[in-house]
């Protein structure tokens, strides 16, 4: 494996481990295997090393993202559960078969829920995230756009859960889900939700 790459494999885990302010680049240096100078060589500072490590894996995932959704339209007019699903799964499936995209995905908890990071979903979320709110806000024309990005950030928000507090959920289940069903319900919430925060039927 190239340097770079063993460096960025580092900083994910890392970074998703200890969010960005916990996070060292000796720490990931020992990770990779080689000399602190290194990752200062690849990332020159801990930020610019962040925002590498979250462009990364973004564009593959918004390619699969895309591709599901005009598979979703070229099947027929699809409704928002569809549209979400289009953005869901790819990731999902990412996620659930890979641990380098488990990891990912806590990465990108982390940019969602920090301001700092704006500008970075700015560059590598947003453009994606707004052709799914055109999407959505096509097939709830009743809604103000606001209406429909709100629901679409709280749906977003429920699926980087279900990727990143499975644990949570495990603690305070009395019982284990059924297997098989999850992503299928948490689809159902985000949709009823979504149209019912867009003045919507769910």
């Amino acid at each position: 494996m190239a340097t770079r790459e063993k460096i960025l494999d580092a900083a994910e885990t890392v970074f998703a481990a200890n969010g960005f302010d916990g996070a060292t680049l000796r720490d990931m240096a020992e990770l990779a295997g080689v000399r602190v100078s290194l990752v200062h060589h690849h990332g020159e500072s801990k930020e610019q090393l962040f925002e590498q490590t979250v462009a990364r894996r973004a564009k593959a995932l918004a390619v699969a993202r895309l591709a599901a959704l005009e598979a979703a339209k070229a099947a027929g007019e699809p409704d928002p559960e569809a549209i979400l699903a289009a953005f869901f799964r790819p990731f999902l499936a990412l996620a659930e078969t890979d641990p380098r995209w488990r990891a990912y995905a806590r990465l990108v908890a982390h940019v969602s829920a920090d301001p700092r990071w704006a500008h970075i979903s700015a560059a590598h979320f947003d453009p994606t995230a707004q052709v799914f709110i055109a999407e959505l806000s096509a097939r709830l024309p009743q809604a103000p756009r606001e209406a429909v990005a709100r629901g679409f950030v709280y749906a977003v928000s429920a699926m980087l859960a279900h990727l990143t507090s499975q644990w949570r959920v495990r603690a305070l289940a009395a019982e284990s889900a059924p297997a098989g069903d999850d992503v299928d319900r948490l689809l159902h919430f985000c949709a009823c939700g979504l149209c019912a925060a867009a003045g919507g039927r769910g």
